[in-house]
Protein backbone atom coordinates (compact mmCIF):
# COMPACT_ATOMS: atom_id res chain seq x y z
CA UNK A 1 0.00 0.00 0.00
CA UNK A 2 1.48 3.37 -1.04
CA UNK A 3 1.22 6.65 0.89
CA UNK A 4 -1.72 8.04 -1.13
CA UNK A 5 -3.72 4.85 -0.61
CA UNK A 6 -3.01 4.98 3.12
CA UNK A 7 -4.18 8.60 3.28
CA UNK A 8 -7.41 7.55 1.56
CA UNK A 9 -7.94 4.87 4.21
CA UNK A 10 -7.60 7.50 6.94
CA UNK A 11 -9.70 10.04 5.03
CA UNK A 12 -12.59 7.65 4.50
CA UNK A 13 -12.71 6.26 8.02
CA UNK A 14 -15.83 7.05 10.11
CA UNK A 15 -13.74 8.57 12.91
CA UNK A 16 -12.06 10.98 10.51
CA UNK A 17 -15.46 12.09 9.19
CA UNK A 18 -16.56 12.71 12.78
CA UNK A 19 -13.38 14.69 13.54
CA UNK A 20 -13.62 16.80 10.37
CA UNK A 21 -17.27 17.50 11.07
CA UNK A 22 -16.53 18.80 14.58
CA UNK A 23 -13.60 20.91 13.37
CA UNK A 24 -15.88 22.63 10.88
CA UNK A 25 -18.27 23.84 13.63
CA UNK A 26 -18.47 27.61 14.04
CA UNK A 27 -18.11 27.33 17.82
CA UNK A 28 -14.68 26.42 19.28
CA UNK A 29 -14.24 22.72 20.01
CA UNK A 30 -11.89 20.94 22.40
CA UNK A 31 -11.03 17.49 21.07
CA UNK A 32 -8.56 14.94 22.43
CA UNK A 33 -7.07 12.29 20.14
CA UNK A 34 -5.61 9.24 21.84
CA UNK A 35 -3.55 6.15 20.92
CA UNK A 36 -1.80 7.72 17.94
CA UNK A 37 1.42 5.86 17.25
CA UNK A 38 4.35 6.47 14.90
CA UNK A 39 3.33 8.68 11.96
CA UNK A 40 -0.40 8.21 12.50
CA UNK A 41 -0.79 11.79 13.78
CA UNK A 42 0.64 13.13 10.51
CA UNK A 43 -1.75 10.97 8.51
CA UNK A 44 -4.68 12.23 10.58
CA UNK A 45 -3.72 15.86 9.91
CA UNK A 46 -3.10 15.12 6.21
CA UNK A 47 -6.55 13.55 5.94
CA UNK A 48 -8.19 16.54 7.64
CA UNK A 49 -6.42 18.90 5.21
CA UNK A 50 -7.96 17.03 2.29
CA UNK A 51 -11.44 16.82 3.76
CA UNK A 52 -13.99 19.03 1.97
CA UNK A 53 -15.56 20.43 5.14
CA UNK A 54 -12.14 21.64 6.39
CA UNK A 55 -10.85 23.08 3.11
CA UNK A 56 -10.86 26.71 4.32
CA UNK A 57 -9.36 26.11 7.78
CA UNK A 58 -5.84 27.14 8.75
CA UNK A 59 -3.83 24.97 11.13
CA UNK A 60 -1.24 25.61 13.85
CA UNK A 61 0.51 22.44 15.01
CA UNK A 62 2.57 22.73 18.21
CA UNK A 63 4.98 19.87 18.92
CA UNK A 64 6.97 19.30 22.11
CA UNK A 65 10.34 20.49 20.80
CA UNK A 66 12.24 21.58 17.69
CA UNK A 67 13.21 18.03 16.70
CA UNK A 68 9.64 16.73 16.91
CA UNK A 69 8.40 19.75 14.95
CA UNK A 70 10.96 19.32 12.15
CA UNK A 71 10.15 15.59 11.88
CA UNK A 72 6.41 16.23 11.84
CA UNK A 73 6.79 18.96 9.20
CA UNK A 74 8.94 16.80 6.91
CA UNK A 75 6.61 13.82 7.18
CA UNK A 76 3.49 15.90 6.58
CA UNK A 77 5.16 17.58 3.59
CA UNK A 78 6.06 14.20 2.08
CA UNK A 79 2.53 12.91 2.60
CA UNK A 80 0.63 15.91 1.25
CA UNK A 81 3.04 17.81 -1.02
CA UNK A 82 1.36 20.95 0.36
CA UNK A 83 2.86 24.28 -0.75
CA UNK A 84 1.49 26.38 2.12
CA UNK A 85 3.04 24.24 4.84
CA UNK A 86 5.58 26.11 6.99
CA UNK A 87 8.11 25.12 9.63
CA UNK A 88 8.14 27.96 12.18
CA UNK A 89 11.31 27.84 14.32
CA UNK A 90 12.71 30.10 17.01
CA UNK A 91 14.70 33.12 15.77
CA UNK A 92 17.67 32.41 18.00
CA UNK A 93 20.68 30.12 17.67
CA UNK A 94 20.65 29.29 21.37
CA UNK A 95 17.66 28.95 23.65
CA UNK A 96 19.00 31.18 26.45
CA UNK A 97 20.86 33.70 24.28
CA UNK A 98 18.47 36.23 22.78
CA UNK A 99 21.25 38.13 20.97
CA UNK A 100 22.40 35.45 18.51
CA UNK A 101 19.94 35.49 15.59
CA UNK A 102 19.68 32.49 13.28
CA UNK A 103 19.24 34.10 9.84
CA UNK A 104 17.87 30.97 8.17
CA UNK A 105 15.26 30.56 10.93
CA UNK A 106 14.37 34.24 10.64
CA UNK A 107 13.79 33.71 6.92
CA UNK A 108 11.44 30.77 7.59
CA UNK A 109 9.44 32.77 10.14
CA UNK A 110 9.20 35.77 7.80
CA UNK A 111 8.02 33.64 4.89
CA UNK A 112 5.25 32.08 6.98
CA UNK A 113 4.05 35.37 8.46
CA UNK A 114 4.05 37.08 5.05
CA UNK A 115 1.94 34.35 3.49
CA UNK A 116 -0.52 34.37 6.40
CA UNK A 117 -0.83 38.16 6.29
CA UNK A 118 -1.86 37.99 2.62
CA UNK A 119 -5.49 38.75 1.83
CA UNK A 120 -7.90 35.90 2.60
CA UNK A 121 -9.78 34.30 -0.29
CA UNK A 122 -12.99 35.96 -1.40
CA UNK A 123 -16.26 33.98 -1.30
CA UNK A 124 -16.07 33.72 -5.10
CA UNK A 125 -12.63 32.11 -4.94
CA UNK A 126 -13.87 29.75 -2.24
CA UNK A 127 -16.79 28.71 -4.47
CA UNK A 128 -14.31 27.96 -7.26
CA UNK A 129 -12.33 25.69 -4.96
CA UNK A 130 -9.36 28.06 -4.55
CA UNK A 131 -7.87 27.15 -1.18
CA UNK A 132 -5.43 29.42 0.60
CA UNK A 133 -5.21 27.65 3.92
CA UNK A 134 -1.90 27.79 5.76
CA UNK A 135 -0.36 25.12 7.99
CA UNK A 136 2.30 26.09 10.54
CA UNK A 137 4.34 23.53 12.47
CA UNK A 138 6.15 24.90 15.50
CA UNK A 139 7.21 24.26 19.12
CA UNK A 140 6.93 26.16 22.46
CA UNK A 141 10.15 28.23 22.26
CA UNK A 142 9.19 29.52 18.81
CA UNK A 143 5.59 30.07 19.85
CA UNK A 144 6.78 32.19 22.79
CA UNK A 145 8.28 34.88 20.52
CA UNK A 146 5.98 37.70 19.53
CA UNK A 147 5.34 38.47 15.85
CA UNK A 148 4.57 41.64 13.92
CA UNK A 149 0.99 42.86 13.56
CA UNK A 150 -0.41 41.77 10.17
CA UNK A 151 -1.17 45.36 9.10
CA UNK A 152 2.31 46.56 10.16
CA UNK A 153 3.95 43.78 8.17
CA UNK A 154 1.87 44.20 5.00
CA UNK A 155 2.33 48.01 4.98
CA UNK A 156 6.14 47.67 5.11
CA UNK A 157 6.61 45.32 2.16
CA UNK A 158 8.26 46.79 -0.96
CA UNK A 159 6.67 45.58 -4.20
CA UNK A 160 8.65 45.78 -7.45
CA UNK A 161 7.45 44.61 -10.87
CA UNK A 162 8.64 44.71 -14.45
CA UNK A 163 8.19 48.12 -16.05
CA UNK A 164 8.21 50.03 -12.75
CA UNK A 165 10.11 53.30 -12.61
CA UNK A 166 12.21 53.27 -9.45
CA UNK A 167 13.51 56.07 -7.31
CA UNK A 168 16.82 54.25 -6.83
CA UNK A 169 18.22 56.56 -4.15
CA UNK A 170 14.96 56.43 -2.21
CA UNK A 171 14.83 52.63 -2.51
CA UNK A 172 18.38 52.20 -1.22
CA UNK A 173 17.59 54.50 1.72
CA UNK A 174 14.43 52.53 2.50
CA UNK A 175 16.36 49.24 2.38
CA UNK A 176 18.82 50.61 4.93
CA UNK A 177 15.92 51.73 7.12
CA UNK A 178 14.47 48.22 6.85
CA UNK A 179 17.61 46.66 8.31
CA UNK A 180 19.37 45.69 5.06
CA UNK A 181 23.17 45.91 4.78
CA UNK A 182 24.95 47.07 1.62
CA UNK A 183 27.64 44.60 0.45
CA UNK A 184 29.67 43.88 -2.68
CA UNK A 185 27.78 40.61 -3.24
CA UNK A 186 24.66 39.23 -1.58
CA UNK A 187 24.98 35.82 0.06
CA UNK A 188 22.55 35.89 3.01
CA UNK A 189 19.16 37.46 3.86
CA UNK A 190 19.26 41.16 4.71
CA UNK A 191 21.86 42.23 2.14
CA UNK A 192 21.74 44.31 -1.04
CA UNK A 193 24.34 45.27 -3.67
CA UNK A 194 24.28 47.66 -6.62
CA UNK A 195 26.65 47.58 -9.57
CA UNK A 196 25.84 49.90 -12.45
CA UNK A 197 22.33 49.04 -13.58
CA UNK A 198 22.09 45.82 -11.54
CA UNK A 199 20.51 45.76 -8.08
CA UNK A 200 20.70 42.54 -6.05
CA UNK A 201 18.44 42.23 -2.98
CA UNK A 202 18.29 39.28 -0.60
CA UNK A 203 14.90 39.64 1.05
CA UNK A 204 14.36 38.32 4.59
CA UNK A 205 11.48 36.19 3.34
CA UNK A 206 13.15 34.24 0.51
CA UNK A 207 15.70 31.45 0.18
CA UNK A 208 17.43 33.12 -2.79
CA UNK A 209 18.11 36.78 -3.68
CA UNK A 210 16.57 38.80 -6.50
CA UNK A 211 18.49 40.50 -9.31
CA UNK A 212 16.77 43.62 -10.67
CA UNK A 213 18.19 44.88 -13.98
CA UNK A 214 17.53 48.56 -14.65
CA UNK A 215 17.40 50.50 -17.92
CA UNK A 216 17.86 53.98 -16.57
CA UNK A 217 15.35 54.00 -13.69
CA UNK A 218 12.98 51.51 -15.30
CA UNK A 219 12.87 47.86 -14.22
CA UNK A 220 13.93 45.90 -17.31
CA UNK A 221 13.94 42.40 -15.79
CA UNK A 222 13.80 40.56 -12.46
CA UNK A 223 15.51 37.24 -11.89
CA UNK A 224 16.30 34.87 -9.05
CA UNK A 225 20.04 34.61 -8.29
CA UNK A 226 22.03 31.64 -7.02
CA UNK A 227 23.84 33.09 -3.95
CA UNK A 228 26.78 30.69 -4.40
CA UNK A 229 27.50 31.21 -8.10
CA UNK A 230 25.96 34.72 -8.35
CA UNK A 231 24.41 33.59 -11.65
CA UNK A 232 20.88 34.53 -12.68
CA UNK A 233 18.23 31.84 -12.82
CA UNK A 234 14.57 32.06 -13.85
CA UNK A 235 12.77 35.33 -14.53
CA UNK A 236 9.97 36.80 -12.43
CA UNK A 237 7.27 39.34 -13.20
CA UNK A 238 7.23 40.89 -9.73
CA UNK A 239 8.77 40.47 -6.28
CA UNK A 240 8.12 41.56 -2.70
CA UNK A 241 10.95 42.75 -0.45
CA UNK A 242 10.34 42.06 3.24
CA UNK A 243 12.04 43.91 6.14
CA UNK A 244 13.68 42.33 9.17
CA UNK A 245 10.56 41.59 11.18
CA UNK A 246 12.53 40.85 14.36
CA UNK A 247 14.40 44.18 14.60
CA UNK A 248 12.47 46.77 12.59
CA UNK A 249 9.29 46.88 14.68
CA UNK A 250 8.59 48.07 18.22
CA UNK A 251 7.07 45.91 20.94
CA UNK A 252 3.81 47.85 20.47
CA UNK A 253 3.68 46.52 16.90
CA UNK A 254 4.06 42.90 18.01
CA UNK A 255 1.57 40.33 19.25
CA UNK A 256 1.50 36.59 19.97
CA UNK A 257 1.34 34.19 17.05
CA UNK A 258 -2.05 32.98 18.31
CA UNK A 259 -3.41 36.53 17.98
CA UNK A 260 -1.80 36.92 14.56
CA UNK A 261 -3.51 33.88 13.06
CA UNK A 262 -6.97 34.14 11.47
CA UNK A 263 -10.00 33.09 13.49
CA UNK A 264 -10.57 30.02 11.32
CA UNK A 265 -7.43 28.33 12.68
CA UNK A 266 -7.34 24.88 14.24
CA UNK A 267 -4.69 24.55 16.98
CA UNK A 268 -3.19 21.08 17.42
CA UNK A 269 -0.95 20.35 20.44
CA UNK A 270 1.08 17.23 21.07
CA UNK A 271 1.05 17.77 24.84
CA UNK A 272 -0.87 20.76 26.21
CA UNK A 273 0.62 20.66 29.71
CA UNK A 274 4.17 20.37 28.42
CA UNK A 275 3.66 23.33 26.07
CA UNK A 276 2.32 25.39 28.98
CA UNK A 277 5.32 24.48 31.16
CA UNK A 278 7.82 25.32 28.38
CA UNK A 279 6.20 28.71 27.80
CA UNK A 280 6.47 29.49 31.53
CA UNK A 281 10.15 28.48 31.43
CA UNK A 282 10.75 30.82 28.51
CA UNK A 283 9.14 33.65 30.43
CA UNK A 284 11.42 33.02 33.44
CA UNK A 285 14.52 32.89 31.21
CA UNK A 286 13.59 36.21 29.62
CA UNK A 287 13.66 37.98 32.97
Amino acid sequence: MNVLALVDVYKNSPRLFQLADRLSFAQPQKIQLENLRGSSSQFVVASVLQHASCSQLNHLIVLNDAEDAAYFHNTLENITGALDLFYFPSSFKQRKNFNLINSSHLMLRTEALTKIAASPPTPLLAERGVVRRKVIVTYPEALFEKVVLPEALSSNIIFIKNGDTLDTDGLLLKLSDYGFERTDFVYEPGQFAIRGGILDIYSFGNDKPYRIELFGNEVDSIRIVDPETQLSERRLLQVSIIPNIESQFTDQEKISLLSFLPENTVVWMQNTELVKDRLLECEKELF
